[in-house]
Formats: C-alpha cells, sequence, structure tokens
C-alpha cells in the first residue's frame, strides 16, 4: 500500500527551498511564486526561523534569508563525497594542464549541482560557485550526460527525441557549449559513469571563447574524456 505523502511538509520544504534561491524574499513573493497560501507560508516561515533554518534579513526589513545553521547540513553524501576526493588530483592535473577552470558536477534529480571547481589562474575567466545549479537543458554537462541515458529518459530531460548529435558525443566522449549558456563563455564537458553504468557526473572545462576557439576543441576534449575515463567506473 502507497504511504500517504504529507502535504504541509512538502510545503515547508519548498519554502525552504525557495528563500535559499531568492534571499532575501518576502512572504507575498514567496506565496505568489509557490502558488501558496500567504498564511499557510506566513506559518512556514515563522516554524523555519523558530527551528533557527532562517532568520529576517539584517539590511530588507520584512524579507527572510538562510540562517548559518544551514551550514551544518553542507556535507555531501558518503558516495559523492568519495569521487569529489578522487577527482581533486584529477582536477588538479586538467587545470595544470589546459590553464582553465575546470569543475565537478554530480546528479540531483533532473539537474546537477558543482561540488567542487578549481580557477583559472588567467585574469579573465569564468568560476562556478560550489553549489550552483546545473540544468540539463542546454548545458555542456546534459549534452555529455543525455546520450548515455536510455532513450525515455534522455527524451524526457531535453525535452525532445534523442537526435544525431547524441551519438556523436557518445562516441568521441564529451560535449561542446559554446555561448548557449553565456555569450562568449565556451564549457566542453565529459560523463563519469560507474561500475553499474549510471551517471556518477561530469567533469567541465570552461573559459571564455578567445581562449576556448573552435580548433582548440578536440584537444581540449580529448584530454577531458581521458580525464572522465580515470574517474569512471569507481
Amino acid at each position: 500500500m502507497a504511504v500517504k505523502r504529507n502535504a504541509s511538509g512538502s510545503r515547508m520544504l519548498a519554502v525552504f527551498e525557495a528563500v535559499a534561491g531568492r534571499q532575501p524574499v518576502g512572504v507575498s513573493a514567496l506565496a505568489r511564486d509557490l502558488a501558496a497560501d500567504k498564511s499557510a507560508v506566513q506559518r512556514d516561515l515563522m516554524t523555519l526561523a523558530d527551528a533557527g533554518w532562517i532568520r529576517p534579513a539584517p539590511a530588507a526589513p520584512g524579507q527572510w534569508e538562510l540562517a548559518p545553521h544551514v551550514l551544518s547540513l553542507a556535507r555531501a553524501p558518503h558516495s559523492t563525497e568519495a569521487l569529489r576526493q578522487r577527482a581533486r588530483p584529477v582536477l588538479e592535473h586538467l587545470r595544470r594542464d589546459t590553464g582553465e577552470t575546470v569543475y565537478l558536477t554530480v546528479p540531483d534529480g533532473d539537474r546537477f549541482i558543482v561540488i567542487d571547481a578549481l580557477e583559472s589562474f588567467h585574469m579573465l575567466r569564468m568560476v562556478p560557485p560550489v553549489g550552483i545549479v546545473v540544468p540539463i537543458a542546454g548545458s555542456a554537462t546534459g549534452r555529455a550526460v543525455l546520450p548515455w541515458l536510455n532513450e525515455a529518459e534522455a527524451a524526457r530531460l531535453a525535452g525532445s527525441a534523442p537526435d544525431g548529435e547524441w551519438g556523436e558525443t557518445r562516441r568521441r566522449g564529451y560535449a561542446v557549449n559554446d555561448g548557449d549558456m553565456v555569450p562568449g563563455a565556451v564549457a566542453l564537458a565529459s560523463a563519469i559513469i560507474d561500475r553499474e553504468g549510471r551517471i556518477a557526473g561530469s567533469l567541465v572545462l570552461t573559459g571564455p571563447a578567445e581562449r576556448i576557439a573552435p580548433e582548440r576543441h578536440a584537444e581540449l576534449g580529448q584530454r577531458l574524456r581521458a580525464a572522465a575515463m580515470q574517474l569512471s567506473g569507481g
């Protein structure tokens, strides 16, 4: 028999995530964004505040922000932390060899999260903060991992049926986003596959288009693919 879900608990979690994503933010904006009753959202906010998870924003009266207590949750799952530790020397090697920013993402539902990043030493660089959400649609990570999923799941996440580019991406082992997400920025990504054949994460290299020109994509992509293969199967 299916276990009944707690609707109020689900809404409170949604409020908590919305505060995290939009802080500082007020009750009216939260209720509007969540299509929820304002008084119910207000009760959720007060419950979260009483528990120490959120607090009034000091510089924005009537608005809320996360409290420092949230840092007590900032501990990755064991499997994710193990991958991050294994990937760190690989990231360091990639940054040293290419001179560009490199980072590691792991799946989180229908999206990916950056869990480690090493900045380029160049003055002009792209730096995704740890914890930022990477969407599937359009990103280099999404383009790298979709070809490794079963066709139905890939089509659901992409919003369209697989095309010929997916097969080419899987064959060469890396994907490219050339200015599609951020104008002037290029990102290359390669999927990390665990021993059960599931997506464990992706390695990404990013930088300005003037340094990561099209004639360098194959060279950098192959380096990225070799690095991802070192982490695959773990």
